[in-house]
């Protein structure tokens, strides 16, 4: 599953990044996304322009406001989260993804996110992030818009789940988010993509391109908000060498940033889960 995760990139970073106008919304850099809280999305509706929707979906359905914050890949298959699994995608016959997954999906721009053992969960957290300087990048989504019979409309999404990888089954979880390839990501948001297509992209994204260290378990508590989240307090799950001019081998924690670095990347100050599928 997927309940925290984070977006820390300027704004000319995604535009560049994602080809699309950011600079209307109240974009913030953001250490620690959770349910209920606005993040950015890009819709299939409107694939030029990041928006601010809702963690946590309410289909437009609902009697009352929900949040599905996850959507299993599977649906109803798969219950015991076998890893090797790559049978039916479930997901296009439940109630309140059916007609998103067939219509209204998105990318769910982040940088990292977070994860723990099934059991410890983010007492004992990771920070999870795609090597080689990938980010920001795109988690599958799909996405909703409830009318609130006290007034008002909310738009809402949820980031699609599938079965863990090696490195999420090292750190002891049992699920993982759906991460794009960027070639696949207009694929994703096309209104003529067929249905069979965007279940074959519900598959686990490689280890050999992720990697992942320990935290700080104030990551637990969605008010911490703080670049001090992301600092390791351990080793990183698979180990990474950079080689500096003195030919010694350095081992560096992500986010570590130097002076004059050629990163675009921006490491600033920034300004619920009622119902889940997994």
């Amino acid at each position: 599953m997927c309940g925290r995760y984070c977006v820390v990139e300027s704004i000319e970073a995604i535009e560049k990044r994602f080809n699309a106008e950011a600079r209307a919304v109240q974009l913030e850099i953001n250490y620690n996304i959770s349910v209920g809280q606005k993040a950015p999305v890009i819709t299939s509706e409107d694939p030029k322009k990041v928006q601010l929707f809702q963690f946590g979906l309410t289909p437009s359905w609902a009697k009352k406001q929900m949040y599905l914050f996850n959507a299993r890949s599977e649906g109803d298959h798969n219950k015991e989260d076998d890893p090797t699994y790559r049978g039916a995608k479930g997901i296009i016959l439940k109630p309140a993804y059916r007609k998103p997954i067939r219509s209204q999906r998105c990318l769910v721009i982040a940088t990292a996110f977070y994860e723990g053992p099934k059991k410890e969960g983010l007492s004992k957290p990771y920070l999870i992030y795609l090597k080689n300087k990938k980010r920001p990048f795109a988690f599958a989504g799909i996405y909703d818009t409830w009318e609130n019979p006290e007034g008002g409309k909310i738009n809402s999404f949820s980031i699609i789940t599938t079965t863990a990888n090696e490195l999420l089954q090292k750190i002891g979880h049992h699920r993982m988010p759906v991460i794009l390839h960027q070639e696949e990501e207009l694929v994703w948001l096309g209104s003529e993509t067929h249905l069979s297509k965007i279940t074959q992209m519900l598959e686990p994204y490689s280890t050999e391109l992720m990697n992942a260290y320990p935290i700080s378990p104030e990551i637990k508590n969605p008010k911490n908000n703080t670049r001090e989240l992301l600092n390791p307090t351990g080793e990183r799950v698979y180990p990474e060498f950079d080689y500096k001019t003195t030919t010694k081998l350095v081992e560096k924690g992500w986010g570590h940033r130097k002076k004059n670095s050629d990163d675009s990347s921006t490491w600033g100050e920034r300004g619920r889960g009622e119902s889940n599928d997994d």
